[in-house]
């Protein structure tokens, strides 16, 4: 492979990292993974996930071989100061032109049972399940050090 070839496939990947991941109108935004630990058994993602087309869609799963299990998780007030992390049934709807943001405290993808560690600037790939767009691969990038922005739940596991 020559040199021209390796660096335009190097950009590509990295302006594709940069933006995060687009197909079939669909577009994960800003994108990043963390473990509140090297020894952590779990850890998550966040993103936002926007719909580019005049379709409503909805996200109904989603999947990664980083982790024995992946989930659609969320946190509900049980009041008192009490969260509580939960996984979300029937999916997370996706409006068309709209967007939903996947962030800590609030919903996310929950990477439980980890196979390896989420390594600071490795990349987790992760399989978006829509139930229009179909599967939408993204790679993300691991931010272990980038703070929360919107609430203020670490993911640790248990």
């Amino acid at each position: 492979m020559s040199f021209k070839t390796t660096f335009t496939a190097a950009l590509a990947g990295t302006i594709m990292l940069a933006t995060g991941a687009f197909a079939d109108g669909i577009m994960a935004k800003d994108p990043y993974a963390r473990a509140a630990s090297p020894a952590a058994k779990a850890g998550a993602a966040f993103m936002m996930i926007e719909n580019h087309t005049d379709t409503d869609d909805r996200l109904i799963g989603v999947r990664s071989d980083a982790a024995k299990r992946v989930e659609l998780h969320t946190h509900i007030d049980k009041g008192e100061g009490v969260m509580q992390m939960t996984q979300i049934e029937g999916g997370i709807a996706i409006p068309a032109g709209g967007a939903h943001m996947m962030q800590r405290g609030g919903d996310h993808v929950m990477l439980m049972g980890l196979n390896g560690p989420l390594v600071q600037g490795e990349t987790v790939e992760i399989t978006l399940i829509f139930e229009k767009a179909g599967d939408v691969v993204i790679e993300i990038p691991v931010d272990n050090e980038r703070k929360g922005t919107h609430g203020s739940m670490d993911h640790k596991s248990d």
